[in-house]
């Protein structure tokens, strides 16, 4: 008989790109390999629950088509032929690729390409120590939150709010632009939580009637890139119906009667028009809020994927300052704490060799970057060298015709660290294996929540696999990049950067298990004033000089409304692109991590189309049938999905699905685009216009 498994739960941490950063146990099968992972019930925000896909993690970490071995490619680019060889071989060919670009074109003509797949510090971040000491082309990151952060701290003055635990302390919770059922599993347990204790009441306002929504008291089902309005209309009744809270009003903010004249005119039958809900809708919404003082605003990041993402978002979190929620345990507006962790990077980034000279390439132009757009290129040197960690853009990234066009150059040399075969690594000449979280040490922090966390390594990776610190440092030495971050372990990286950031030792946290960050409850709710000078809740922005790391101006930014409003600069159905497309989450991938998964790819079999059944109709298309998404950027092959929890002429594509998954072989990026929007750039994926046709 075979002698039972040694089954022993661990420590960990979730490190995908999710706001909840769960903590969690991981069961280490023999010291050798996980089992089932549970969400840690000690901590207060993960409260025992972790999303399914998490759960089943094994599934990734053991999948049997886990890169495990350095490659080279030996056929055409894309074609996914590769041989396997030596890590020394495959550094040296690296490195050898990155001098010679940085001879003939100048160091700037390497670019380090980075971004999410996992949100530990130092796997995450070391790789800008390697492009700051060697001035390769800096990375200026504009995928996720360019538009959210920015909209937030418009009115704050800083990213931080709230105790998310007190979500379960509200008689009200607000879900707005987050299917949290999917994407982020713990604001529902809070949400239910005050539920069952309170009796509390649960909105969500989204573009579809996704799992969260049907959940809800009041689901608010608006056309995408209208939040304006609607923001803009409730706190026209709040007003009008003597429900704005003017004590709190003076004393906090900074133009409350300028405010109330400005919206005088935006109505809730204004914004029926434009949002799609009717009035009656508004209005209900509009006195529940304010007729219930601990309302929690949990602001999420889907409805700022659209050109006007930053008015909406900030338009979204003045409501709380006009009922003047924020004075409640269990009111005011989250959107994202990170600003509370106030960390010292320079060893795990190379802060010290940072020169603000060299150029920074927009993350989501990297389809313009690699074929040679001046504008994107920024007056510099074309890419000719790349190395991509943690991202996979050759799905993820939008204007997908333009990536793939690059990725295709046969004068682009290209190096992918990664855990699977993507659709990224099939256009590298070398791929290099990568660890899962599990096999190494890092640090976290949560976004969605207060916890500073250590991941610490369980079991030994597969095969050769090295994680991004060993690979960053192997490169560092082999073109003369010297830094001691290099010479460092992980470990003592974490213990220094928590030393000199404020939090103690290492081994202190490992006794501790995490640290538990939050703020005062003073502080939280800003009841000593907000974080400007005047301590006062902007509700007139300062768009150019919102305090958030950025690269300039961009987009239409003078035309930037002064007050919130409804700002009508989303890219509109047209009649010859009569729809408009939202790219929204798919509940069993996290962008394109888990699509090799058994169990997500069982669960989410194919990509369709949400199409209102009246649209299709009117277009004589069948449920099922397969049609063509089309608009000026490129052309999708998708089957159509009739339902009904969508405005007319609306679609949702839930996303996002590999490559392979589409007939012709071209993912929903191929219909998303990558123009800067305002104030500081960022990406639109849920503001595309469209037409369907018949496939």
């Amino acid at each position: 008989m075979n002698a039972p498994a040694s089954i022993v739960r661990k420590n960990s941490v979730c490190p995908h790109d999710c706001p909840s950063a769960c903590a969690l146990e991981v069961e280490v099968i023999d010291g050798s390999r996980i089992g089932r992972v549970y969400g840690s019930a000690e901590q207060r925000y993960t409260a025992g629950v972790v999303c399914a896909k998490v759960a089943r993690y094994a599934e990734r970490a053991h999948h049997p088509d886990r890169l495990t071995h350095p490659l080279r490619r030996v056929g055409p680019k894309g074609s996914g032929q590769f041989e396997r060889i030596s890590w020394d071989d495959a550094l040296d060919i690296v490195a050898q690729n990155f001098l010679k670009a940085e001879r003939e074109f100048g160091p700037e003509s390497v670019w380090p390409y980075h971004y999410a797949g996992t949100m530990g510090l130092v796997m995450r971040d070391g790789i800008k120590r390697l492009t700051n000491v060697k001035r390769y082309s800096g990375f200026y990151s504009t995928i996720c939150v360019n538009l959210a952060w920015p909209g937030y701290i418009a009115g704050t003055g800083k990213l931080a709010g709230p105790d998310p635990r007190e979500m379960g302390l509200a008689d009200c919770v607000v879900i707005w632009g987050t299917n949290a059922v999917a994407t982020q599993v713990n604001v529902m347990t809070h949400a239910i939580r005050a539920r069952k204790e309170r009796g509390a009441k649960i909105v969500v306002i989204d573009v579809y009637r996704n799992a969260t929504m049907k959940q809800a008291d009041l689901g608010l089902c608006l056309k995408p890139g209208t939040d304006g309005a609607l923001a803009c209309a409730v706190m026209h009744v709040l007003f009008r119906d003597g429900m704005a809270d003017w004590d709190y009003l003076r004393e906090f903010t900074d133009a409350p009667e300028e405010l109330r004249d400005h919206l005088a005119g935006r109505t809730p039958h204004w914004a029926s028009a434009i949002t799609g809900l009717s009035v009656d809708e508004i209005e209900q919404f509009a006195h529940l809020v304010g007729r219930t003082p601990r309302t929690y605003f949990r602001l999420g990041y889907g409805f700022s994927r659209q050109r006007n993402g930053a008015v909406n978002m900030h338009a979204a979190s003045c409501i709380a300052a006009v009922t003047g929620a924020w004075k409640y345990e269990g009111g005011g507006a989250f959107h994202n704490n990170g600003a509370i962790y106030h960390w010292r990077k320079a060893l795990i980034e190379g802060l010290d060799a940072q020169d603000p000279k060299v150029r920074r390439l927009d993350q989501s132009q990297i389809g313009r970057v690699l074929t040679g757009d001046p504008v994107a290129l920024r007056g510099g040197p074309p890419v000719k060298a790349l190395l991509v960690q943690s991202t996979n853009p050759a799905a993820v990234a939008p204007e997908q015709g333009l990536v793939k066009k690059g990725f295709a150059r046969e004068d682009l040399f290209v190096c992918v660290h990664e855990q699977v075969m993507t659709e990224t690594a099939r256009h590298a000449d070398i791929v290099l294996p990568s660890t899962m979280f599990t096999e190494h040490d890092d640090l976290y922090q949560g976004g969605g929540h207060q916890y500073i966390m250590l991941g610490p390594k369980l079991v030994d990776p597969p095969g050769e696999c090295r994680s991004n610190h060993e690979v960053i440092s192997g490169i560092a030495a082999r073109v003369g990049a010297k830094h001691r971050g290099f010479d460092m372990t992980p470990r003592d990286i974490i213990d220094w950067t928590l030393q000199n950031s404020g939090w103690g030792t290492l081994a202190e946290l490992e006794a501790g298990k995490w640290i538990d960050a939050q703020p005062s409850f003073e502080q939280s709710h800003y009841l000593n004033g907000f974080a400007w000078p005047d301590r006062k809740f902007r509700f007139k922005p300062d768009w150019p000089n919102v305090p958030f790391a950025n690269d300039g101006p961009m987009g239409p930014m003078d035309t930037m409304p002064k007050l919130p409003d409804h700002w009508a600069v989303i890219e509109d159905a047209t009649p010859l692109y009569p729809f408009r497309l939202a790219t929204s989450p798919a509940r069993n991938f996290l962008n394109t991590s888990f699509n090799e998964t058994p169990t997500s790819r069982a669960n989410e079999p194919r990509p369709t189309v949400m199409i209102h059944p009246d649209d299709a109709a009117a277009l004589s298309i069948a449920d099922g049938e397969q049609v063509r998404l089309e608009n000026e950027r490129g052309s999708v092959l998708i089957a159509a999905r009739h339902f009904d929890g969508v405005r007319r002429g609306v679609l949702i594509a839930e996303s996002i699905f590999p490559d392979s998954a589409y007939p012709d072989g071209k993912g929903i990026n191929h219909l998303t685009g990558a123009d800067a929007p305002a104030p500081f750039g960022g990406a639109a994926f849920h503001d595309n216009h469209v037409r369907v046709l018949k496939a």
